[in-house]
């Protein structure tokens, strides 16, 4: 059974995520959405809001997909599940500099481990979560980059917290 992981802080997930999941999902017998915390950012959902998003998210997608959560180097969580294959998103060239170095390391972690760099549709390429959460703290309209179940958990975690430019 082939099983890949893919990988992020989903914070918010977004239409570009998605995009991936659907795709990753065709390639592999099994798909795990890994949802982990990226000590660089500052999330506006915690471990266990994401992780329930991403997996209300993702149950209406084709194919045999895993939500789960994870702590720990990639390729020791893609060790402890089983997967030979990493999937990755690529919006741009500068996406694909940072995630060639990460490919890089982590073959030298485990050479057991394919990654497989997936493009962005051409539609959903300039989404971020870090811009939909920017545009949103603004009070602009997100609409365009997430379903209406995560533009409604963004505003009203900006609600809840208050949050104004660069409030994060």
């Amino acid at each position: 059974m082939r099983v890949g992981v893919y990988p992020g802080t989903f914070d918010p997930i977004t239409l570009g995520h998605m995009d991936i999941i659907r795709r990753g999902a065709k390639l592999v017998d099994q798909l795990i959405v890994g949802v982990t915390t990226n000590i660089a950012k500052s999330p506006m959902f915690d471990d266990d809001e994401r992780i329930a998003m991403v997996k209300s998210e993702v149950a209406g997608i084709d194919g045999d997909i895993r939500v789960v959560g994870f702590n720990s180097l990639l390729m020791d969580f893609a060790e402890r599940e089983g997967a030979g294959i990493i999937v990755r998103g690529l919006r741009a060239v500068a996406d694909f500099e940072y995630e060639y170095q990460m490919a890089g390391m982590n073959q030298q972690l485990n050479n057991r481990v394919e990654t497989v760099f997936l493009m962005a549709d051409v539609s959903l390429q300039p989404i971020a979560s870090r811009l939909v959460k920017e545009i949103a703290i603004f009070g602009g309209d997100i609409h365009k980059f997430v379903t209406p179940a995560v533009r409604a958990a963004v505003e009203t975690r900006i609600a809840e917290r208050g949050l104004r430019q660069g409030e994060l």
